[in-house]
């Protein structure tokens, strides 16, 4: 994967990054793990994500290969310690959620970097997250632009077909606004339903609920109840696309809000069949995108 190293060094060895350590040192490849704090660095090495780990930058000066696993804030305001530390022949990729604004930081910072986002995860986070194949058959896009050297997009797809991922590209403002569809705005719908459930005054009436609640508001709540960090970053950096989407939600929410108020049970039939019949959609595994 790269030069003769062929050594991956992966900063920030929460759920993303963990995980793509397990995988790749299952496949007999190098990787060097660089974090922030000691006490992560050796659970870090205990839990077997890495070859090695640090917390010196400059540990990754062997890597042909660098993943950035860090969350959107530091990869937006990386500190210039890590910058300055990376090879200037690696490959860099990140994996972030948001692409624009990580493109429009990093092309100017790193001339093999790639813009890409694994589409996996789990509720999850820190050092005990990561787990195996947790890539395995989900979609790994990338956003390339004039500037993205079609050499290190090719390793960047190679690490993610060796993840067991199916590979994807397409223009930083598609991602994002495909992205605020079906991962931004469903963490801010999800907040709404769990506030509506739990500012209910009458406490008889929230306790039954909470006691009655079961798998489908599991399912629809838990991104949701998730890290209130990861959704701030995920809604400031992709507000734009974020509002536009809400405003599409909003509307649709209303159109279903009108056929209860009037009675319309014929049309909600009809508004729940529609919506029974695109869901499949959005879970095809073989679904493909030819933009």
């Amino acid at each position: 994967m790269g030069r003769d190293s062929g050594c991956v060094g992966i900063v920030g060895l929460g759920l993303i990054g963990g995980s793509i350590g397990l995988d790749l040192l299952s496949q007999g490849i190098e990787v060097q793990g660089l974090v922030h704090r000691s006490a992560t660095a050796e659970r870090a090495m205990h839990r077997g994500l890495v070859t090695a780990v640090s917390t010196d930058p400059s540990c990754l000066a062997h890597c042909d290969l660098v993943i950035l696993a860090l969350p959107i804030p530091a990869l937006l305001h990386p500190p210039a310690e890590l910058v300055a530390a990376l090879p200037a022949d690696a490959v860099v990729t990140d994996v972030a959620s948001v692409k624009q604004p990580v493109l429009d930081t990093w092309n100017d910072r790193h001339p093999g970097f790639v813009a890409s986002h694994p589409m996996a995860g789990t509720a999850q986070a820190g050092v005990e997250a990561g787990q195996r194949d947790l890539f395995q058959g989900r979609p790994w896009i990338a956003t390339p632009d004039a500037d993205t050297d079609p050499k290190a997009l090719a390793v960047v797809e190679d690490l993610a077909g060796r993840l067991g991922s199916r590979w994807f590209t397409a223009a930083a403002s598609q991602h994002d606004q495909a992205v605020a569809m079906i991962s931004h705005m469903p963490v801010l719908v999800s907040a709404a339903l769990l506030r509506a459930a739990g500012d209910e005054r009458d406490p008889e009436i929230r306790a039954l609920a909470q006691a009655l609640a079961s798998s489908g508001f599991a399912d629809t709540s838990r991104v949701g109840g998730g890290n209130p960090d990861l959704g701030v970053a995920m809604a400031s950096s992709n507000r734009e696309a974020v509002l536009k989407a809400l405003a599409a939600y909003r509307w649709s929410l209303e159109q279903l809000e009108d056929a209860v108020i009037k009675t319309n049970w014929d049309q909600l039939h009809k508004e729940l069949s529609r919506t029974q019949a695109l869901r499949p959609g959005f879970l095809n595994t073989e679904a493909e995108f030819n933009p």
